[in-house]
């Protein structure tokens, strides 16, 4: 695995808000953020002024770079929205060097937002677009079948929670505009997130969390 991140080439594809990319590049890593939409860029560069990142407007699925350019490439959030993954990680395998580390977010199926989803898209209101979900199991066999080596999962609860962000995207229909995160739960939310680091290191934790990640190396 990537032990330190200076001087590491490192990619997030679909990079949203590029939270992590920025927070990446500020300990010394390489960053490249790439996103189809040039809003999100446009968010990006109003957050990088005291970064070095660079901006790359594009398709993940057609990356404008060499064979085996990055040490690190990664998306959160992106692989569900394709109903075939096909081209993007064939293309994450592409860009990567020989050993590279390929970081994949995506939705737990077995969780309450999956159910909640499913109801939401029957009733035409969910507001994520086209969305599937997996295990850690077929995830990390998808990966298989590109070439990489699964070597590290992990899970997250959703920050903020499910609940909360129901809340917030129904508000927004009547022009009601809550934050992105809640603050005003200091000391609710410090005890949630606690619950969570003690529980991180046990396997039935995957099964409770909303989104599960695989690592996994290129070989």
């Amino acid at each position: 695995m990537v032990t330190s991140i200076p001087g590491k080439k490192i990619l997030e594809v679909g990079t949203g808000t590029g939270r992590d990319g920025l927070k990446m590049s500020r300990l010394g890593g390489i960053v490249y953020l790439l996103d189809y939409s040039k809003e999100s860029l446009r968010l990006v560069r109003s957050s990088a002024e005291s970064t070095d990142v660079k901006l790359i407007l594009a398709d993940g699925r057609s990356c404008p770079f060499n064979d085996n350019t990055f040490d690190v490439v990664f998306h959160q959030g992106l692989l569900e929205h394709f109903p075939s993954p096909f081209g993007l990680l064939r293309e994450n395998f592409r860009i990567l060097k020989k050993g590279g580390l390929l970081v994949v977010d995506v939705p737990q199926t077995y969780h309450i937002y999956t159910i909640l989803k499913h109801i939401l898209i029957i009733l035409g209101m969910w507001f994520g677009g086209w969305e599937r979900q997996f295990t850690i199991a077929s995830l990390a066999q998808l990966l298989v079948q590109f070439g990489f080596q699964p070597i590290c999962f992990y899970g997250d609860w959703s920050r903020p929670g499910i609940f909360y962000k129901i809340v917030r995207e129904g508000l927004k229909r009547v022009k009601i505009n809550l934050p992105m995160y809640p603050k005003y739960f200091g000391r609710i939310t410090t005890r949630f997130y606690g619950l969570q680091e003690r529980l991180r290191k046990k396997k039935l934790f995957l099964y409770t969390v909303l989104s599960i990640g695989v690592i996994a190396r290129k070989i």
